[in-house]
């Protein structure tokens, strides 16, 4: 499935602003994947989390960081299930204050997960803090991305700030389905770019950094 290319991306009235351009483009992918179908959704998504786990990167890593899916993103549940099944230690994200995130081991997510910042849910007091250092990839969400690994996330700037924190030799993994693809994401200077993106009908690798480098 090739993803729409009718201007993408592309800025428009007022959208000499990055932050406002984002934010339209946000509004507009978001509706699209709101519109998907529900055997369509479960398919691709299907799809995609078979993509993602026979990635090198994913298949050989011993800590993973994921995130719970809310609303219509790709359902993470099987991956998460999966990996903790297969013997994979699984961390997720909790909102600890604004622009601010950590990673909270995950053994049972039935137990483990509770209603979070938005109704997201994340990790539950009392679960032991996981070091950036020990993650070897992580699976970053988001609204929007581009084939140079751009991405557009909810306008928190949780996961910026986060993935500056992350070994630089940890893959920052985005997922989503085809349809969030766009020409061209529009960046500021603290926004941080996926090395690979995982969709439903493909793996991008994006060489959006420099091996060992933060960007």
């Amino acid at each position: 499935m090739t993803p729409p290319t009718d201007r993408q991306g592309v800025a428009g009235p007022g959208d000499g602003d990055p932050a406002v351009a984002k934010r339209r483009l946000r509004e507009q992918v978001l509706r699209r994947r709101d519109a998907m179908a529900g055997a369509q959704r479960l398919a691709c998504g299907e799809a995609l989390r078979a993509r993602l786990v026979a990635l090198p990167a994913v298949a050989a890593a011993a800590t993973i960081l994921c995130f719970a899916s809310f609303r219509s993103e790709v359902d993470t549940m099987p991956l998460i299930d999966w990996w903790l099944e297969h013997g994979i230690a699984v961390a997720l994200p909790r909102i600890t204050g604004p622009r601010h995130m950590e990673a909270f081991a995950v053994t049972d997510p039935t137990a483990d997960l509770i209603p979070g910042f938005y109704g997201i849910p994340e990790p539950r007091n009392g679960l032991a803090l996981v070091d950036p250092a020990v993650i070897d990839v992580v699976i970053v969400p988001g609204s929007a991305f581009d084939r140079a690994g751009g991405r557009i996330g909810y306008g928190g700037g949780f996961y910026d700030g986060f993935l500056r924190r992350l070994r630089p030799d940890a893959p920052r993994i985005g997922i989503g389905f085809e349809t969030q693809l766009v020409e061209r994401v529009p960046r500021e200077a603290h926004d941080l770019c996926v090395d690979l993106v995982v969709t439903e009908a493909r793996a991008i690798e994006t060489a959006c950094r420099p091996a060992g480098a933060a960007r």
